[in-house]
């Protein structure tokens, strides 16, 4: 079968390990992002077995519409919203879910947070520019870390800051909450408390129709002059438009982020990236050696089993015993 990788804007798929599972297959790679759905269409026209590279391309009815001999998705990670199970069902086409991991996530939230608050990048530039302590960050130690979401990555982010002496102060759902309060933490009452209350905020939720521009303006203008926004989850949490409104306002808000509305981000002249009370990263959350050999490892093993006959990890099982 004709199986193509979308998305590997490093170079990096063909030189993991994991690779190594697909010798003898037939294998193309693109290492470019294609948003154009009549180009996409070109490329993927013989594809039998698509690899997804986490959420990079969008699978819409309009592109599955138009590839007849489609029989699979593997997708690296979690199933999220670049992708409807229902329409790739309709259209027969077999959805197999990959393996996702909190640790390398979470360490780049880490990463980006402590960057932030110590405006450790800034003072960098200013190095290479030929100035000298050109600012002055801030500890964690003795901050509120306000965590909204208290999944596998936003627990461990609590570890993190407990360790560093940091207070943390989480919101999210009933659930998440109790959860947080039965591991030693505080839960805030509602979420007016928690904006008003907190030195950073670092997100750490799912994208879905619930959550799409759940972080409102008003939120951001709540947070206490100097504190700092993490969002390492997606962009499209905050409300639209609101994150550079809040920054335009002058309000002494820092910011660190990994995600972006449209991505990837070529433009050297995107707003955000001459901001110097921001901090952006290229989406780095999920881009590391390890966790690239566990996701792409499970999503040719999916794509393999699926080959010789015992589909694995189907998220949609009906479409096997159905025509396509």
């Amino acid at each position: 079968m004709k199986i193509t990788i979308l998305d590997d804007y490093l170079h990096a798929v063909e030189k993991l390990t994991c690779f190594e599972l697909l010798k003898g297959q037939n294998v193309q790679v693109f290492y470019h992002a294609e948003q154009n759905t009549n180009r996409l269409v070109e490329m993927l026209l013989d594809t039998e077995i698509l690899v997804l590279t986490r959420e990079r391309t969008e699978i819409s009815e309009a592109l599955l519409q138009r590839l007849p001999h489609l029989k699979l998705i593997s997708q690296t990670g979690k199933i999220s919203n670049h992708l409807d199970l229902s329409l790739c069902t309709k259209y027969g086409v077999a959805v197999a879910e990959g393996i996702g991991s909190p640790v390398a996530p979470a360490e780049l939230a880490w990463a980006l947070l402590m960057n932030t608050v110590r405006q450790i990048p800034q003072s960098i530039a200013s190095m290479k520019a030929g100035k000298w302590q050109s600012t002055i960050g801030q500890t964690v130690h003795g901050k509120t870390i306000g965590i909204w979401g208290y999944g596998k990555i936003g627990q461990r982010m609590a570890q993190y800051a407990k360790v560093f002496g940091a207070t943390v102060l989480v919101w999210g759902s009933a659930t998440s909450r109790e959860k947080a309060l039965a591991d030693g933490f505080e839960a805030a009452p509602d979420k007016d408390y928690f904006f008003r209350n907190v030195d950073v905020v670092t997100l750490h939720l799912r994208l879905n129709d619930q959550t799409r521009g759940i972080v409102q303006k008003t939120d951001l203008l709540n947070l206490k002059d100097g504190a700092a926004l993490i969002n390492t989850a997606r962009a499209e949490l905050i409300e639209t438009g609101a994150l550079q409104s809040v920054i335009e306002s002058g309000k002494d808000l820092f910011v660190g982020t990994d995600v972006y509305e449209n991505e990837p981000i070529l433009d050297k002249d995107f707003a955000l990236l001459h901001k110097h009370n921001v901090v952006c990263t290229p989406h780095l959350g999920y881009v590391e050696q390890n966790g690239f050999e566990l996701y792409f490892g499970k999503a040719f093993e999916n794509a393999l089993n699926y080959i010789n006959g015992n589909p694995t990890n189907v998220a949609n099982p009906e479409v096997l015993t159905g025509p396509r």
